[in-house]
């Protein structure tokens, strides 16, 4: 096991080429907390941002709650320092926007989960810093009113849309059930939710005001049956209390057979359907737990066992539920991992789902950077 984390400096932060250089033991909240003193913002944030760190973020090209418009890790490095399996030290810490001497090898190391090289440092993305922000968590009839208000918000304020998470109702209950100290903003339950977050760097954009016309507008076609405005900085970060806990709140319901999927963006509600509709019909009893980024079609499709059921004797069928799941992410043309990578635990997918072509030119470029294979073994490649 190899640790990072006493290579915690931030080496430069330029305001002007907006870029912080990090290194990779740097955890992601100080990262951001050292850009927005200088009213900037490093744009790549999710619930473990206290303890994640750049390079492991970086090598596993972690996505997040801001994805639908930062993109992932991958797309805010700029340069990388990568250690190589023969003990050379490429440097490429460069701030480049615009660079195309040759192959892009930053985005080879990016996702490539320490299979290639060990990253100790790396040129990110800033942006300036959010200075009107506006959330929104509304109560919604059916998972196609989200996507419908997902469209509607594309069109109206497509550059100001920083989040967009759809929640199933089930999920709100089992935090609140487990973190007494959050509550459901609104004043009914339902069974579809949505957390929309809108942000902008100009003061007077005033972005709660068009907030509340767009909200308007969806209530007016029945995309929205209720809806909670946070007023202040305190209720929006209680709000995304509901979404961040989610996976603790779960992981203390007992057992969770955890599907980090996507697909296009336009088929999400389908997907959820019939990935609900296969896994009740062959696991009788299991709660389907739907939730995640819509906006850039990344759905947390996670499965728990009925109440009181025998924890062994369900995640004894992990596998097997995990593709179930993947039948139907195939049929929209989908993958298996949308942004917690492959690991050992979903090697075993890449022959059937990346095999041909493609495996056979990851395992080239795996046996010419590390031909002995000392790279985190049995990772990624089966």
């Amino acid at each position: 096991m190899l640790s990072l984390s006493r290579m915690n400096k931030i080496r430069a932060l330029d305001t002007v080429d907006l870029t912080i250089t990090a290194e990779a033991g740097v955890a992601l909240k100080a990262a951001q907390d050292a850009a927005a003193a200088q009213d900037c913002m490093f744009p790549l944030s999710m619930g473990s941002e206290g303890t994640a760190q750049i390079g492991g973020v970086i090598s596993t090209n972690a996505g997040g709650k801001n994805t639908v418009r930062y993109g992932n890790a991958r797309d805010l490095v700029l340069g990388l320092e990568v250690v190589l399996p023969d003990g050379q030290i490429w440097n490429g810490l460069r701030q480049l926007r615009k660079d195309n001497a040759g192959y892009c090898l930053r985005h080879l190391f990016a996702g490539a989960e320490g299979t290639l090289g060990i990253i100790t440092a790396a040129v990110l993305k800033l942006v300036p810093l959010p200075h009107d922000i506006a959330l929104a968590f509304c109560a919604l009839p059916s998972v196609q009113a989200a996507l419908d208000l997902l469209v509607l918000f594309r069109r109206d304020q497509p550059d100001a849309i920083q989040a967009f998470e759809y929640i199933c109702g089930e999920l709100p209950d089992l935090v609140i059930k487990h973190f007494p100290e959050t509550r459901l903003p609104l004043s009914h339950r339902a069974d579809h939710y949505v957390l929309v977050e809108l942000a902008a760097s100009s003061r007077d954009g005033n972005l709660r005001g068009k907030l509340e016309e767009l909200l308007g507008k969806a209530m007016d076609a029945g995309l929205v049956m209720d809806a909670a405005l946070a007023g202040s900085q305190a209720e929006r970060l209680a709000v995304w209390q509901l979404r961040e806990e989610s996976s603790d709140a779960q992981k203390r319901e007992g057992a969770t057979v955890k599907n980090d999927v996507s697909v296009p963006v336009s088929k999400t509600v389908e997907f959820i359907a019939q990935a609900r509709e296969a896994c009740e019909r062959k696991f009788p009893g299991v709660r389907v737990i739907p939730f995640g980024h819509m906006g850039d079609g990344n759905i947390h499709f996670h499965l728990l066992p009925a109440v009181g059921a025998n924890i062994a004797a369900f995640m004894k069928q992990d596998h097997a539920m995990m593709d179930t799941v993947n039948e139907v992410v195939r049929r929209f043309d989908g993958s298996f991992s949308a942004e917690h990578g492959v690991g050992r635990l979903k090697a075993y997918m890449m022959d059937d789902w990346r095999g041909g072509v493609e495996l056979d030119t990851m395992r080239a470029i795996k046996a010419a950077i590390d031909p002995h294979g000392i790279m985190n073994p049995g990772k990624v490649l089966p």
